[in-house]
């Protein structure tokens, strides 16, 4: 019918991939006389030299295996792909011991892991695509791992904000401030004077509270605008960053793309709100995997817990160390229940590019006043049915020159 379109299940590659095999040129897919015949390199399976003529074994996009082909180097446009090919190639003979020279002909197993390889690269970039799909943050996010073959964990999902655990409600703030300039000339304290504190930060979204008191940000019902002064962790995660393959058997981690002044936002720490009697069971299911995702929400009381084994943000790669680079802060925007605060990471000085993002599991908070008292982050006691003691002891790997050895 005119006028009415419908959306195809098809992506675009895959209906250029139907054009060529059935060899049909398709102006509005790009498909002419003139390309018909090219076909794409989905990645290199093998390699061998004949005399001074090197081949490679290609595997074609759209098409199964069995139709890859033995190609001269001088057929193949893919410069990316070849170049990392032979990177991976070399790697991995380093790693076997041999010569970084490839051989004239690979070994099938040594075939085999470029394979393996290669299709784990395209997972990792599938992975990344959608997490940039799913991150509502100015803040790019990568992924790498020249580790192993491990691909994206199969059961996390990407989420921006709390999800909200059955029997728990996040009651909206009510009232917010009338300021003109909330930094300048906050009327009756802005937020934070509204309810008894300081105001957080300097005019560079720098925090300058000291750790143990709790931040409170403007929220929607106030009158100033997105530019404000006191929004910086509700606009997210500024920053590109990076989730890598550690090479020292700690998994995943995170790093920055980016340097990161000192007292400046990171991240949250994001996941799904639970009932401490829920963390309970959860952590003891956690604790016989030795995973470590739940934290605690006690800045007044015990009640609820934060899980971020499945539903997360980027803070569930971020590791551990007993010399972090990040510190906890609560922190309270939309909802003031002061049981269920947001958990902001701020840097604890300036962070060059490159570097992995730490914080302490088991963070311990020196108390400003009685109302900081309880702002401990006790991210590695979370769940526990009684004394710390009882806990599956895990072994620290930070390698800082104060490490506990363990991690609680």
């Amino acid at each position: 019918t005119q006028g009415c379109s419908v959306c195809c299940k098809s992506s675009w590659n895959q209906l250029q991939d139907l054009c060529r095999l059935a060899k049909l040129s398709c102006p509005a897919l790009g498909i002419s006389k003139r390309n018909l015949y090219d076909f794409e390199v989905e990645y290199l399976c093998d390699y061998k030299k004949i005399r001074e003529q090197e081949y490679y074994l290609v595997k074609w996009r759209g098409y199964p295996d069995s139709e890859s082909t033995w190609e001269p180097r001088q057929n193949l446009k893919c410069v990316r792909i070849l170049k990392q090919f032979h990177k991976d190639l070399e790697r991995e003979l380093l790693r076997r011991h041999h010569r970084s020279k490839p051989p004239r002909h690979l070994d099938p197993s040594l075939a085999n892991y470029l394979v393996q390889k290669a299709k784990q690269r395209r997972a990792l970039r599938r992975w990344e695509q959608e997490l940039n799909a799913k991150r509502s943050h100015l803040g790019r996010i990568t992924v790498e791992n020249e580790v192993d073959l491990d691909g994206p964990p199969r059961a996390f999902v990407y989420i921006n904000e709390y999800r909200v655990g059955e029997g728990i409600t996040l009651n909206q703030v009510a009232v917010g401030c009338e300021c003109q300039d909330c930094l300048w000339a906050p009327a009756g304290g802005c937020c934070p004077g509204a309810s008894l504190h300081k105001f957080a930060y300097n005019d560079q979204g720098q925090v300058r509270l000291r750790a143990g008191l709790p931040i409170y940000e403007c929220n929607s019902r106030c009158r100033c605008g997105y530019d404000c002064p006191n929004r910086v962790v509700q606009k997210g995660i500024r920053y590109d960053l990076c989730i890598f393959r550690t090479d020292d058997g700690r998994g995943w981690g995170v790093r920055t793309l980016e340097k990161i002044r000192k007292n400046s936002f990171v991240m949250e720490y994001v996941g799904e709100i639970i009932t401490s009697e829920e963390a309970e069971r959860r952590g003891q299911i956690y604790d016989r995997q030795g995973a470590t995702y739940l934290f605690d929400l006690d800045y007044v009381e015990d009640v609820y817990t934060v899980d971020a084994a499945y539903y997360g943000n980027i803070s569930h790669f971020v590791n551990h160390s007993c010399d972090p680079n990040l510190q906890v802060y609560n922190v309270f925007i939309d909802n003031l229940d002061e049981r269920l605060p947001r958990i902001a990471f701020f840097a604890t000085r300036t962070i060059r590019a490159g570097e992995e993002l730490t914080f302490d599991y088991n963070m311990q908070v020196d108390p400003v006043d009685m109302e900081s008292t309880r702002m401990d982050s006790n991210f590695g006691l979370a769940g526990l049915p009684g004394s710390p003691k009882k806990r599956v002891r895990i072994e620290c790997k930070c390698g800082t020159e104060s490490c506990r050895k363990y991690l609680f």
